[in-house]
């Protein structure tokens, strides 16, 4: 196993709780199995992940392990580390079989994937998703022209990030979204940002004026009881409570009707498919993003749902969030879908190609 130090520079600075982001850093983990190369990566995002020391000594365990098990093993409590372990051990059994890594992962060739049961066959061709487009945080006249311009550019999705505003500034930009596209799958995130008073005038006000196809976090990432409460008035999507307190517990409190899930923050592509089947057994649908990471990551994120297909648009279109990147990008976005590769493995160009 080779471990390589990366960093990308994001195309704009990107401000977080936790300060001003210009790189995201991490490491490309590198296996030689059955003949073929398989390349992982591991972009840590404390608040999400493990530090990026702690995943630095998560791969060293690693690659000292005697076994691949005994590696994933060495990764646990590392989510990113693991992500990309058990991504490259994915990536190079696929093309040791010939096969896209989302056709391997929706067989059960992979990790926990094996202990789920498999809802699409092995020789499925997904060759598009459904992504939706950011359109941020602006006034109304601007989210207006940035709706308009997404659904210009085929995007059936949008998503407005709400929660830094005033709740009567939030309404009127969710409203004049709506105006601009009568049609476009409107949703909201708050990342947390509401109190349950706020989350209910909130949700209430845009129901009159924008039927949100769903409200992403409008409360911290704990409060599932607060969430459940809330549902009836929008559907609710969590994404920060999976990662703060498990899939399964949000699913026992009936607190979601989607659940976004990140591979980065979960351990890999393949929790990410057992976690999407496990949610849809249980009534509630998955949605597959990113955490800004490099082409081999973000890639395997598009097979993941792949796998999981077919799925509501997904947060895939993250690459043009960095300046630089480690290899072409094999999954271009175009009107409004994300290109599934259908080459062996993840299907990004790099050592294994040469």
């Amino acid at each position: 196993m080779r471990v390589e130090p990366v960093a990308l520079p994001l195309a704009e600075p990107l401000d977080t709780a936790r300060g001003t982001m210009t790189e995201r850093r991490g490491f490309l983990v590198t296996v030689e199995r059955d003949g073929a190369t398989g390349v992982g990566e591991a972009t840590p995002l404390p608040g999400w992940t493990e530090s990026h020391d702690d995943c630095r000594a998560a791969l060293e365990r690693a690659g000292d392990a005697g076994s691949d098990a005994d590696a994933l093993a060495a990764c646990e409590g590392a989510p990113a580390a693991r992500h990309a372990v058990s991504l490259a051990f994915a990536d190079a059994a696929a093309r040791a079989c010939g096969v896209p890594l989302y056709r391997y992962l929706a067989g059960g060739g992979s990790g926990d994937v094996a202990e789920e049961t498999t809802t699409s066959a092995p020789d499925e061709r997904v060759e598009r998703l459904p992504v939706n487009a950011t359109v941020g945080d602006a006034d109304p006249a601007t989210t207006a022209d940035r709706v308009r311009e997404a659904v210009s550019a085929g995007f059936e999705a949008v998503k407005l990030k709400v929660g830094a505003r005033s709740l009567d500034a939030d309404a009127a930009r969710v409203a004049a979204a709506r105006e601009a596209a009568p049609d476009v799958a409107l949703r909201v995130d708050a990342n947390g940002a509401w109190t349950p008073d706020d989350a209910r005038r909130a949700l209430d006000a845009f129901d009159a004026s924008a039927d949100v196809a769903y409200a992403e976090q409008p409360l911290a990432a704990p409060s599932l009881d607060a969430h459940a409460a809330l549902r009836g008035r929008a559907p609710i999507a969590l994404d920060e409570s999976v990662a703060a307190v498990g899939l399964d517990a949000v699913l026992s409190a009936d607190a979601a009707d989607v659940v976004v899930l990140k591979p980065m923050a979960l351990g890999g592509v393949d929790r990410t498919v057992a976690a999407g089947r496990r949610a849809r057994r249980a009534g509630v649908e998955p949605v597959v993003t990113t955490t800004f990471d490099g082409v081999y990551a973000r890639t395997a994120a598009v097979h993941a749902a792949a796998a999981l297909a077919p799925l509501p648009a997904c947060g895939l279109a993250t690459g043009d969030a960095l300046a630089r990147d480690h290899a072409p990008d094999p999954a271009p976005v175009r009107d409004g879908r994300i290109v599934v590769p259908q080459g062996k493995g993840n299907g990004v160009a790099g050592p294994h190609d040469e």
